[in-house]
């Protein structure tokens, strides 16, 4: 019996083992997916744009354009080109015309919602906050939802409003300038405390 048992854990170590490694695989495929699913977006959007300037002179043109493609590419590919997909592909490109800034940890799915928001440092503050707390798309949805970002600029007071959206475009500054202070209501924080104890007030209050 005891010999039985110890196949059996031997024969879970190596399922567990190979169940790791597939698990490892498939996440990584599915990040190369994204990453060259979102590329090829913006490149579709770049394409878009470029044309339309080209044709400026006619006002109708762009809404023609997207019409047609929209027609042909499902036609030829199936689902995933929309009139409104389409338009989110060609705003991608609009809001991110160098491609490197976008992030790899965000899905296509992520930048739709995102898309959504026309204030970019509101726009950027919940894309930074998406990278950093892992949201998933239904959190990124709930969270515009309930206006995290107007919530936390009231919470900060008139006087610190300025500092609150200079932090939501410099989201990727956060982290290296650790040793910096800002004054909020009288009191000192680190730069990059100042997001997580807003959060962390939000989160203890909704969750």
């Amino acid at each position: 019996m005891n010999k039985k048992n110890n196949i059996d854990r031997v024969h879970d170590d190596v399922f567990n083992s190979i169940k790791t490694l597939m698990d490892k695989a498939r996440n990584q495929v599915a990040r190369e997916f994204n990453n060259i699913l979102v590329q090829t977006y913006w490149e579709i959007g770049r394409i878009i744009v470029e044309d339309e300037q080209g044709h400026s002179e006619r006002a109708e043109y762009g809404k023609e354009l997207i019409n047609d493609l929209s027609r042909q590419l499902t036609k030829e590919y199936g689902k995933g080109f929309s009139k409104s997909n389409l338009f989110n592909m060609r705003n991608l490109y609009l809001s991110y015309p160098i491609f490197q800034t976008l992030s790899g940890k965000l899905t296509w799915s992520h930048y739709c919602e995102l898309l959504s928001i026309s204030d970019e440092k509101k726009r950027s503050f919940y894309e930074k906050e998406s990278i950093n707390a892992n949201w998933s798309v239904r959190e990124v949805k709930r969270q515009i939802k309930t206006s995290l970002f107007e919530r936390l600029l009231l919470s900060s007071g008139e006087e610190n409003k300025e500092k609150v959206l200079d932090l939501a475009l410099k989201g990727n500054e956060i982290n290296k300038t650790a040793k910096q202070r800002v004054n909020l209501g009288n009191t000192h924080y680190y730069v990059d405390m100042v997001f997580y104890n807003q959060r962390r007030k939000y989160y203890e209050t909704w969750f």
